[in-house]
C-alpha cells in the first residue's frame, strides 16, 4: 500500500530558532566591570535548551539520569499523595499542584530511586518541609518548585534544628532544577557523604544562611556540576564543596549577599578539603570572599566578572578539565545576571504539558499509554519517534486529553501498525489502533492495518487501521492504509453522538473504507479508493450508520478522491444499519470535492435489504470527471448547504471548532 505525503502548506515562520541569549547579551549594559581572568570562548544556544527535561553535566554521565522515566504520571495536590508515590518502588513521574504544607512542621519526604518530582507551572511549592534521598537511592529528578519557610525565628544558626530543603545522602544520579529554595533551617542544599554524579541547575537560593553544602566525609568521590544559579541574601555555603573530585561551576550569579559582620563565615564559593573545583564565568556583586581554596584544594578560575567584591580570591592547581567529561554551553560572564533572573526558580512552562517519549522513555506507544492515570485531566502528549511500530494500540476511555504526536518530518515516516482481520477478533479486535477516550489528537502519524487480503480466503476480511468511539477527536497530517473498514469513526451507542474531524490527511481502502455512525468531517484530504480488479464494482467508499436524530453524519469537504480502479466502478457509499437497526440512517455529504472517473454515474447503492434512497445522501459543488448530476446523484440546494458546513457539522453543545487554528 501507498499513500500520498502531506499536502499542508508550510506554516509562516516555522522552524526559526529564537537565539534569547544574544539578544540579552547584545542588551546588557552592566557598567564598568573587572574580569577576574580572560574567558574562553563563550557558546551561545538556542533559549530552548534551558528547559529540556533531559539533564546535563554530570548528572547525564555513567548511565544518565532519567528519573521516572517510562514509569505512571501522576498528579499530587495533598502530602499523603506526595509521599506514597514518592516512597513507591517502581518509577514515578509526580506533578506536583499547588502548595503542599508539610505536617509536622519540618516533614521531609523521603524519596526512592527512579522518580522524576516536577512542580506544574509557576505555583507548586513545598511549605515547611522539603524532601530526603537516603543511601542507595539514585535516577532522581527535582524539578520547577519553591521550597520554603522552615526557618525559626531568633534560630539563624540552626544548630538544634536540621530542617533541609532538599538532602543527599550516599545518593547517585540526582538532577535539581529550577527550584527556588527560601528561608530554610538548616541548609537549603545538602549534598552529602559520598554523594556522586549531581547537576545543581537553574535554582534560586534566597534568604538564608547556610545555603548550599557538599562533602562531609574525607573520601574524595563526589563529582558535581553547579550552573545557572542565582544566591541572593544568603550568607555562605554558596556552595561550599569538601572533598569533591570535581565540582564544575559555572554561570552562577551571586548577589546581595547578606552580610553580619562576619570576617571569615560570609563567602561565595569555597573549595575545601582536596576538592578540585572548577569556576567559569560567574558573576559576584557585592560578595564578600567571592571564591577561595584550602590549602591542599585546587581552584581554577576563569572568565568570572567580580564588582565591589572584597576578601579572597584564590586561584591555584589545574583542577581538571570539565570538556573531558561532557560537552556545557557557557554563556557570557555579563550575560548572566539577566539570563539568570530570567530562566532560574520555578518557569510556568515547565511542568505543564506532560509528554511521553516512545522509545525514549516507553519502548512500544502502548506502553506510553499505560503510563497516563485513569481520569487523567491534564494535557498529554505522547511524541513518538521516527520507525516502524509492529503493535496494537487502546486509549480506553478513562485517558482523555491524549496526542498522539510523530516527531518525523513526515507522517510516512511514524507508523502504526498490525495485521489482524476480523476473522481473527471481530471487527473491533482487528484494528490496529482504538480510541475510546474522548479528546485525543493525533498528528503527523500513519496507521495501517496491512492484513493481505488477496492472500487468505476468510469469512471476516474486515481489517481496521483506527476505530474511534470517543468524542471530540483529531486527525491532522495522518494518513490511514488498509483495504475493507480502514477507518471507523463511531459512537459508544446509537444515540450517543460523537465528533471527529479529519483534516490534511489520506485515507485508502476497498470495501466501506470509511464508515460508522459517529459525526465525522474530513476536510482538505485525499481519499484514495484502491482497486480490486473487477471490471464492474470495486467498492464503496462510505458505509454511513448515522442515528436518525442525528442531522449530521459523514462529511468530506474541499478534498480530492482518487482511484486506480477502471472507470465508472466505484460507489461514494452505501446505507449501514448494524443488526437491522432502523434508526440508523446514513447521512453523508460529499461537497466541493474533486471525483475521479472510477466514480459510477449512479454513485450510491442498496446495503442489507435496505434502499440508499431511503438514506440522506447528497453532493454539493462537486467537480471533476466523477463529477455529475443525474436522478441518482441528490444534490444538496444552497439553503442547506448553508447549515452543513464544517462548523455546523463539529458545533455540538459545547461549541467546538477544532478547525478554527487554520482559519
Amino acid at each position: 500500500m501507498t499513500h500520498f505525503r502531506s499536502k499542508r502548506l508550510s506554516r509562516p515562520g516555522h522552524g526559526k530558532v529564537v537565539a534569547a541569549v544574544l539578544g540579552l547579551v547584545a542588551a546588557l549594559s552592566l557598567g564598568a566591570m573587572g574580569d577576574a581572568q580572560a574567558a574562553p570562548p563563550s557558546q551561545t544556544g538556542p533559549a530552548a535548551d534551558r528547559w529540556t527535561d533531559r539533564p546535563h553535566g554530570f548528572a547525564s554521565l555513567a548511565g544518565g539520569t532519567s528519573g521516572g522515566a517510562g514509569g505512571k504520571v501522576v498528579t499530587v495536590t495533598d502530602q499523603a499523595a506526595l509521599a506514597k508515590y514518592a516512597a513507591a518502588e517502581e518509577p514515578y513521574v509526580i506533578r506536583v499542584k499547588g502548595a503542599l504544607e508539610m505536617d509536622p512542621f519540618g516533614t521531609e519526604i523521603p524519596v526512592a530511586s527512579n522518580k522524576t518530582i516536577i512542580g506544574v507551572s509557576d505555583t507548586a511549592e513545598i511549605v515547611h518541609g522539603g524532601f530526603t534521598l537516603d543511601p542507595g537511592t539514585h535516577n532522581v529528578i527535582i524539578r520547577n518548585l519553591t521550597i520554603r519557610d522552615t526557618a525559626i525565628e531568633g534560630n539563624w544558626d540552626c544548630k538544634d534544628t536540621d530542617y533541609d530543603g532538599i538532602r543527599l545522602d550516599t545518593a547517585h544520579h540526582v538532577w535539581i532544577d529550577h527550584i527556588r529554595f527560601s528561608r530554610i533551617c538548616d541548609g537549603q542544599l545538602d549534598i552529602r557523604k559520598d554523594s556522586e554524579y549531581v547537576t545543581v541547575s537553574y535554582n534560586q537560593f534566597t534568604d538564608n544562611n547556610k545555603t548550599f553544602g557538599i562533602g562531609w566525609t574525607s573520601n574524595v568521590k563526589t563529582q558535581i556540576t553547579v550552573d545557572h544559579n542565582w544566591f541572593r541574601g544568603t550568607k555562605q555555603r554558596n556552595p561550599s564543596a569538601d572533598n569533591c573530585a570535581y565540582a564544575h561551576l559555572y554561570n552562577n550569579y551571586l548577589s546581595s549577599q547578606l552580610s553580619d559582620g562576619d570576617p571569615v563565615w560570609t563567602y561565595g564559593n569555597w573549595s575545601r578539603g582536596r576538592t578540585k573545583m572548577v569556576i567559569e564565568n560567574s558573576f559576584y556583586d557585592g560578595v564578600q570572599h567571592p571564591y577561595q581554596a584550602d590549602a591542599g584544594a585546587e581552584l581554577v578560575q576563569r572568565g568570572s566578572i567580580l564588582r565591589n567584591t572584597t576578601g579572597r580570591h584564590d586561584a591555584w592547581g589545574t583542577a581538571f578539565d570539565p570538556r573531558e567529561f561532557y560537552a556545557y554551553r557557557l554563556d557570557p560572564a555579563a550575560a548572566v545576571p539577566a539570563l539568570v533572573k530570567r530562566f532560574s526558580g520555578p518557569q510556568q512552562r515547565i511542568g505543564g504539558p506532560v509528554v511521553l517519549n516512545v522509545p525514549a522513555d516507553h519502548p512500544t506507544v502502548q506502553s506510553a499509554v499505560d503510563a497516563v492515570p485513569e481520569g487523567n485531566d491534564t494535557p498529554v502528549t505522547i511524541a513518538v519517534a521516527p520507525g516502524t511500530y509492529r503493535e496494537k494500540v487502546f486509549i480506553p476511555a478513562s485517558k482523555p486529553h491524549l496526542e498522539l504526536r510523530g516527531t518525523g518530518r513526515d507522517r510516512s515516516d511514524t507508523v502504526i501498525v498490525f495485521d489482524t482481520p476480523a476473522a481473527q477478533g471481530g471487527s473491533t479486535g482487528s484494528a490496529t489502533v482504538r480510541i475510546a477516550a474522548n479528546d485525543v489528537t493525533a498528528r503527523n502519524l500513519t496507521f495501517s492495518n496491512d492484513f493481505d487480503e488477496a492472500a487468505h480466503e476468510l469469512g471476516g476480511e474486515q481489517a481496521l487501521a483506527m476505530k474511534t468511539t470517543g468524542d471530540r477527536i483529531v486527525f491532522e497530517d495522518t494518513a490511514f492504509l488498509g483495504n475493507q473498514d480502514t477507518l471507523m469513526t463511531d459512537s459508544p451507542k446509537l444515540t450517543t453522538v460523537s465528533r471527529v474531524y479529519i483534516r490534511d490527511s489520506y485515507i485508502e481502502g476497498d470495501v466501506d473504507f470509511v464508515y460508522g455512525r459517529a459525526t465525522t468531517v474530513i476536510e482538505r484530504s485525499v481519499i484514495r479508493a484502491l482497486s480490486r480488479g473487477s471490471a464492474t464494482n470495486n467498492g464503496y467508499i462510505t458505509a454511513a450508520s448515522t442515528w436518525t436524530g442525528n442531522p449530521y453524519g459523514f462529511l468530506i469537504s474541499r478534498s480530492k478522491i482518487v482511484s486506480d480502479a477502471p472507470d465508472g466502478t466505484f460507489h461514494l457509499g452505501r446505507p449501514w444499519h448494524p443488526g437491522g437497526e432502523p434508526e440508523a440512517v446514513a447521512q453523508v455529504l460529499i461537497r466541493d470535492t474533486e471525483l475521479p472517473a472510477a466514480v459510477k454515474s449512479s454513485p450510491w447503492t442498496d446495503m442489507s435489504g435496505f434502499s440508499w434512497k431511503d438514506a440522506r445522501f447528497t453532493e454539493y459543488r462537486n467537480f471533476g470527471p466523477g463529477a455529475g448530476v443525474t436522478a441518482d446523484r441528490p444534490q444538496m440546494s444552497d439553503a442547506a448547504a448553508r447549515t452543513h458546513t464544517v462548523a455546523h457539522y463539529l458545533k455540538g453543545t459545547d461549541d467546538w471548532a477544532p478547525y478554527a487554528r487554520h482559519h
